[in-house]
């Protein structure tokens, strides 16, 4: 006997709805595209930016990259970050080793961009915020601006494409805060420096963000994983704890993949059969237990983003379809 996928049955459904409803399959046509939301913590390692710029060509994703300002700074070059409440040179995720590296790091952040993903902030050192002020968070948003900016200059690279400053003062909008730090001080420090929204707070199930006066809040969802379905935010590392309380584990990482593909899937399709909220899934430039969760990703993504009724695409064009969906009900009521 052959086992029947979900996406087979998924497809099925819509056939025998469209063959006994004409109803029915209006409604199925008029449902709203299933947005899928992937980004990546750090942006550091640069075999993974080319593995994940691959995975979106070949899959019909666009990406999110959250990337922390240190890995633009070389470390003879450190004391040039002021973190709050740190001495000057501290970072939690180290920096950059050399000028090549930082060199090709820059060429992936641009190259992303022109791709049509989204260079968004991770703020710079990875420190827990949680306990900060507003004006604290002003100044490590402004940090991640001024080191961006200036990469190029301050690190002596020549080929600074023109649009670069551009893009780093007031191109990137999107902040996701170390720690997943969400609470008003650093809300109120983002929109004070430009910002359009925060993905840094969890909920308990794939929902669209909270808005308030044009500043949106996404939150990471909580989903069923494991044997016994358990909520886990849909982000690696906290899968990479429960797998294996956050050590390496590489001769269960085939195991650990299907476990976190299971969870992913299953997610994706309460979604895609039912509200059509958007599905967030976060990751970090990391392969935890030997690339489990990358590997259990590039499997999602490769299924489900050419679908023609699925977008996997950034939190900003998510935010530019919500616009689009409101003129066009706007305009049908006129």
């Amino acid at each position: 006997m052959h086992k029947i996928s979900a996406t087979t049955r998924a497809v099925s459904a819509l056939a025998f709805c469209a063959l006994v409803s004409p109803a029915c399959a209006e409604e199925a046509s008029q449902k709203q595209p299933q947005y899928v939301l992937v980004s990546f913590d750090g942006a550091h390692d640069n075999a993974l930016w080319e593995r994940s710029r691959a995975i979106a060509q070949r899959s019909n994703a666009r990406f999110t990259y959250f990337l922390s300002c240190v890995f633009l700074i070389q470390k003879e070059n450190r004391k040039t970050y002021h973190p709050p409440h740190r001495h000057a040179g501290a970072s939690n995720v180290g920096f950059a080793q050399t000028r090549d590296e930082v060199r090709i790091r820059l060429g992936h952040v641009w190259q992303a961009h022109l791709e049509g993903h989204e260079i968004a902030s991770h703020g710079c050192g990875h420190f827990d915020g949680t306990n900060w002020s507003s004006v604290d968070w002003d100044s490590e948003i402004k940090s991640f601006r001024r080191v961006v900016a200036n990469a190029y200059q301050d690190n002596d690279i020549d080929g600074e494409p023109d649009g670069w400053k551009a893009l780093a003062e007031t191109g990137i909008n999107g902040f996701r805060a170390p720690y997943l730090a969400s609470a008003k001080p650093v809300q109120d420090a983002l929109k004070a420096n430009g910002f359009r929204y925060q993905a840094s707070a969890v909920t308990r199930a794939p929902q669209a963000p909270a808005m308030e006066a044009g500043f949106a809040s996404f939150g990471l969802p909580l989903i069923p994983e494991g044997p016994s379905g358990r909520p886990i935010v849909a982000m690696d590392y906290n899968l990479y704890v429960r797998h294996s309380r956050g050590k390496e584990e590489p001769r269960q990482s085939a195991q650990f993949e299907e476990r976190a593909y299971q969870a992913f899937r299953a997610a994706f399709e309460q979604q895609y059969q039912g509200k059509r909220q958007p599905l967030q899934i976060g990751l970090h430039f990391v392969l935890m237990n030997d690339g489990a969760y990358w590997r259990a990703m590039e499997r999602l993504v490769g299924e489900v983003c050419s679908k023609p009724d699925v977008k996997c695409t950034t939190y900003n064009d998510y935010l530019d379809s919500l616009g689009k969906t409101s003129s066009r009900a706007t305009d049908s009521k006129s």
